[in-house]
């Protein structure tokens, strides 16, 4: 039976870890074209910290909101849609957790096209660790990047989330990867990697062979990592780890060099098909995704805490 009320984080204004406290609200009423999910683990994300922190003054945030743009979990009522009273799910982006309340709560009233049906023996925490990073990846990678075996990938800022799910994904393929870290303490992380490069925030002429790049840093080292790349290759921009998110003054016919191409990935479009990829890619090359460590629902406020003060190698999931 669902309950009429249920834990959940409500924000409304910069919020700061340490003050992010559970609420007791009431559960999403059902409506046509949406189901409500039971959650029951979700991973924290980047720009869920760029919302909490800064994000939420903004006019189109739909305040007060439940953050959070992914989860894992079950269908607790299906409306009008084609799932399944306890079909085991997975949900993310879409408008989750700024345009409408997103996961970090016991349930989840979320659009039916942004839910995917997951056939996985995976525990709940590792399953939850999967949907935006290994998206994000995967569309990096495979849609923006092309990447191929014979290719030699750059993965510039690796010592995140998403820069261990790259590695693991490129290296199953049987690339060659390259990957850095600006922090010395952390080039142990990138063991996965064939190369571990320190970042000095100049990399051009230091590297051989790259075909490809995935730009994690973002525009704070694009303009270097457009030098790092050989003709032909490409370098995808996707994360904005370094803090700057656009380029100023950014002239593409100087600064692109000739025979380099130039793409992102945004991850607001995810398939059923491209979930079902995943996974089943997963189970084929018998990978697990990377957790960094799991908190109980209780502890959120430590786990963002944690998060925000980078005291966690890997994804951060929170298990309700």
């Amino acid at each position: 039976m669902i309950p009429k009320t249920m834990k959940a984080v409500i924000l409304s204004e910069p919020t700061p870890a340490e003050q992010v406290r559970l609420t007791t609200v009431s559960v999403p009423q059902i409506r046509s074209g949406w189901v409500l999910v039971h959650v029951k683990a979700f991973g924290l994300n980047h720009s869920e910290q760029i919302l909490r922190l800064n994000e939420i003054r903004a006019d189109y945030i739909n305040k007060p909101i439940i953050p959070g743009i992914e989860c894992a979990g079950e269908i607790a009522d299906p409306s009008d849609s084609h799932f399944k009273k306890g079909e085991k799910v997975v949900a993310l982006m879409g408008g989750m957790g700024r345009s409408f309340h997103g996961s970090y709560a016991e349930y989840a009233l979320l659009p039916a096209d942004h839910v995917f049906s997951v056939q996985s023996d995976l525990s709940w925490t590792e399953m939850a660790a999967i949907p935006e990073t290994y998206f994000t990846a995967w569309g990096s990678l495979f849609e923006c990047l092309h990447l191929k075996k014979e290719d030699t990938l750059l993965v510039r800022g690796g010592t995140c989330a998403l820069g261990y799910a790259a590695i693991q994904l490129a290296k199953a393929m049987g690339c060659h990867v390259i990957a850095t870290t600006h922090r010395e303490s952390k080039m142990v992380l990138l063991r996965d990697a064939d190369e571990a490069v320190l970042d000095t925030g100049t990399l051009a002429g230091t590297l051989r062979g790259v075909t490809k790049a995935l730009e994690l840093v973002g525009p704070k080292t694009l303009r270097d990592t457009l030098k790092c790349v050989e003709a032909g290759g490409i370098v995808c921009n996707t994360g904005i780890l370094g803090g700057v998110y656009a380029l100023d003054g950014f002239d593409p016919i100087k600064e692109i060099p000739n025979g380099v191409y130039l793409t992102g990935f945004f991850s607001n479009y995810p398939t059923q098909k491209i979930m079902e990829d995943i996974f089943s890619f997963l189970v084929n090359y018998q990978l697990k995704p990377e957790v960094g460590a799991v908190y109980s629902f209780e502890d959120i406020a430590q786990a963002l805490s944690d998060m925000d003060h980078h005291r966690v190698d890997g994804k951060i999931v929170v298990k309700i």
